[in-house]
C-alpha cells in the first residue's frame, strides 16, 4: 500500500452510497483525506468549505449531472482537479469530458488499483501545473517590476530633457514642475488614488514634451502668433504621445494628448468634450493655464494671484471643468503663492 505524502483531500461525488463508501475506504487507506457528496449542490457546498485538491465526479446523477457540474467546478475552483467516473465507454463522451476540463476518466465498475493510479497521476499533474503557474506568476511579477524600473528611467530621462529645454528660457523655466505641483494639489481635494496621482504626476511633468519638436523662435515669439504658428505649436499634443508611448501608460498619454482640450469645446473641432475628457487632462488643463497666467511671458507680464483666480472662475464650465475649478479653489492662497514663487527648475 502506498501512502500520500502531501495531505491531499479528495471529494467523492456520487448519488450511490455504496460507490462512495467503496472509493472512500480505498483512498483513505492510501493516505488521502476524503469528503463526500451525493448531488451537485452538496458537492459545491463541500468545495466551498473544504480545500479540495481532486474531485471524483459521477457523470450521471439525478438533478444536475456531473457533466453539467464539471464546468462550474472548473470555473469556480480552477485549482481543483477533476476525474470523471462513468460506466459509459463511448470515446466521444470521454473526449467531451476532457474538453470540458476533466483530467482523467475512470470506468465503472471500478478497478480500485486503476482508480488509485489515476488519482496519483492526476494529482502529480495538478501539482506540476500549480508549480508552473506560481513560477510564471513570479516571473511575470519580476518582469513587470523590471519593466516599471525601465519605464521610470526613461520617463526620468525625458523629464530631464524637458527641464533642460525649459531652463534655457527664463519665461518657461520650471513650468512643467509647477504644473505638476498645482495638479497634485488639486488631486488631493478630488480623492484620487495613489496610482491615479502617479499617472497625473508624470502626465503633468511631461505634458509639454512635444514642444521639443517645435521651433523655439515660435514658442518664444514676443507678439501674437499667426494662425499657422499657433497650429504648429499645438501639434505638441500629438507629438508628445508619440515620444513617450513606449514607456508611458494610456493615462499619461491621454493627459499629454488632451491637456489643451476645452471642457465645453466645439465637437466639430474636438474629439472629446466635457467628462469624456480624461480627468487627468482636465486637471492639467487648469494647472497649465494657471501657471501660464501667473508667469511672465514674452508677450505680457504675469497676472496677480487675485486676477488669475478671477479668470479661472470666469472660465469655469467653458474652458475648465467646474468640479476641477471647485477643487482648485480649495487650495490655500499661501500654498498657491509658494508654488508660483518657488525655485523648482532643478
Amino acid at each position: 500500500m502506498t501512502t500520500a505524502t502531501t495531505n491531499e483531500t479528495i471529494l467523492i461525488v456520487d448519488d450511490e452510497q455504496p460507490v462512495r463508501t467503496q472509493l472512500l475506504r480505498k483512498l483513505v487507506d492510501e493516505g488521502y483525506g476524503c469528503v463526500e457528496a451525493d448531488c451537485a449542490p452538496k458537492a459545491m457546498e463541500q468545495l466551498g468549505t473544504n480545500r479540495v485538491d481532486l474531485t471524483i465526479l459521477d457523470m450521471i446523477m439525478p438533478g444536475e449531472s456531473g457533466l453539467q457540474l464539471l464546468p462550474e467546478i472548473i470555473e469556480e475552483y480552477p485549482s481543483t482537479a477533476v476525474i470523471i467516473a462513468s460506466d459509459t465507454i463511448e470515446p466521444s463522451v470521454i473526449i467531451g469530458c476532457m474538453k470540458k476540463g476533466a483530467l482523467d476518466y475512470i470506468i465503472k465498475p471500478f478497478d480500485l488499483e486503476v482508480v488509485v493510479r489515476s488519482v496519483e497521476e492526476v494529482l502529480r499533474r495538478r501539482q506540476l501545473e500549480l508549480m508552473l503557474k506560481a513560477y510564471q506568476t513570479s516571473l511575470e511579477g519580476k518582469v513587470e517590476e523590471q519593466a516599471k524600473q525601465i519605464r521610470k528611467i526613461f520617463l526620468n530621462a525625458i523629464e530631464s530633457l524637458v527641464t533642460a529645454l525649459e531652463a534655457k528660457d527664463s519665461y518657461t523655466a520650471g513650468h512643467s514642475r509647477r504644473v505638476n505641483h498645482f495638479a497634485l494639489a488639486i488631486s488631493e481635494y478630488l480623492g484620487m488614488t495613489k496610482e491615479e496621482m502617479d499617472d497625473l504626476r508624470w502626465g503633468a511633468l511631461l505634458h509639454d514634451v512635444g514642444k521639443i519638436a517645435i521651433d523655439p523662435a515660435i514658442q518664444n515669439k514676443p507678439g501674437a502668433l499667426t494662425k499657422e504658428e499657433y497650429e504648429q505649436v499645438m501639434t505638441h499634443t500629438q507629438i508628445g504621445p508619440r515620444i513617450v508611448k513606449a514607456v508611458a501608460n494610456e493615462n499619461i498619454i491621454n493627459i499629454i494628448r488632451y491637456h489643451h482640450t476645452r471642457y465645453k469645446g466645439d465637437p466639430k473641432y474636438q474629439t472629446l468634450v466635457g467628462e469624456e475628457i480624461p480627468i487627468g487632462a482636465r486637471i492639467v488643463t487648469l494647472a497649465d493655464s494657471f501657471d501660464a497666467m501667473t508667469s511672465d511671458r514674452p508677450y505680457r507680464k504675469s497676472l496677480s494671484l487675485n486676477i488669475a483666480l478671477s479668470e479661472i472662475k470666469r472660465c469655469s464650465g467653458t474652458q475648465f471643468d467646474p468640479s476641477i475649478v471647485d477643487a482648485f479653489l480649495k487650495i490655500p492662497a499661501s500654498e498657491m503663492l509658494g508654488i508660483i514663487n518657488s525655485d523648482i527648475t532643478s
